[in-house]
């Protein structure tokens, strides 16, 4: 049994794909009881958890857990370990934390959180038999579905990192299919994985390959971040876009390349396996 947590959200359901196409039997946690109908279809077992509360019944049986913590929430630098510590106790023996390319660039808050994570790794598995993994992927093309599917209304490409600097977004489905290379593969073990997409692109660039999905032109305009409005989400959020109009957020496929056994998908690869007509791209929800 392999658990994966922040299983609603779309990292957690793509892992919880990518596990299920290998025919492994997972634990899907939750946030909240409410009905899960994509994991269900998916054939994984729901269970509802609060990751800062009592995980003992979710990592029951399990032999390796996939931990995601939700996006921007400040408990992660103490929440993570806590539950990776209580997965190595219970018998879990294979621990893969799902961090972020570059955690050292501490200038953005979540960055900083995992890697404090990363940091108490070590210490979390000391005397417990447990092994540990790690996956740095870069930002997801994913993310910017949505401003594909307004581009297609617009013919603008909005960009918060400014129109200079370049991203390697990654596949969300590749990303998948390295973690569960992480949580069934061996010798692995104690291994920092990077997970960057295989070109550097910027607003530009993006909107290029998005005007010729979608047959019609598309231009990137510069956009400004989300207003701050207190929260630590959005501060995150603003630093993020300030770092990545600063300095980009890029990395090498190589990594990705070897775990996957083939190169990882292009952003024009992502685009041509949307759902949709390209005149009729949906916009994406994440439950």
């Amino acid at each position: 049994m392999i658990v994966v947590t922040a299983a609603g959200g779309p990292t957690g359901t793509a892992v919880v794909r990518a596990l299920r196409a290998r025919g492994e039997q997972v634990r899907a946690v939750v946030a909240s009881p409410r009905p899960r109908p994509e994991l269900e279809a998916l054939g994984a077992e729901v269970v509802a958890a609060d990751l800062s509360g009592d995980v003992s019944g979710a990592l029951a049986g399990a032999e390796a857990l996939y931990l995601v913590w939700p996006n921007f929430d400040p408990a992660e630098a103490d929440g993570a370990p806590t539950v990776l510590r209580a997965a190595a106790r219970a018998g879990v023996r294979r621990l893969v934390y799902h961090s972020v390319l570059r955690p050292q660039a501490r200038a953005m808050p979540h960055h900083a959180a995992k890697d404090r994570v990363e940091e108490a790794l070590d210490a979390v598995v000391a005397g417990t038999g447990a092994r540990w993994r790690v996956l740095q992927p870069c930002a997801y093309a994913d993310n910017l579905d949505d401003a594909v599917a307004a581009a297609a209304r617009s013919g603008e490409l909005r960009s918060a990192w400014g129109l200079e600097r370049a991203q390697s977004l990654v596949d969300l489905g590749d990303v998948a299919e390295a973690a569960a290379v992480l949580l069934t593969e061996d010798g692995l073990d104690s291994g920092t994985f990077e997970a960057a997409g295989p070109e550097g692109l910027t607003a530009p660039d993006v909107a290029r390959l998005a005007g010729a999905h979608l047959g019609r032109e598309v231009t990137a305009v510069d956009a400004d971040p989300p207003d701050d409005d207190g929260s630590y989400a959005r501060r995150c959020l603003r630093a993020m876009f300030a770092e990545y109009r600063a300095h980009g957020f890029t990395g090498s496929p190589r990594v990705l390349t070897a775990l996957l056994g083939r190169p990882p998908r292009s952003y024009a690869e992502h685009l041509a396996g949307r759902t949709g007509t390209p005149s009729t791209v949906a916009v994406r929800t994440d439950a």
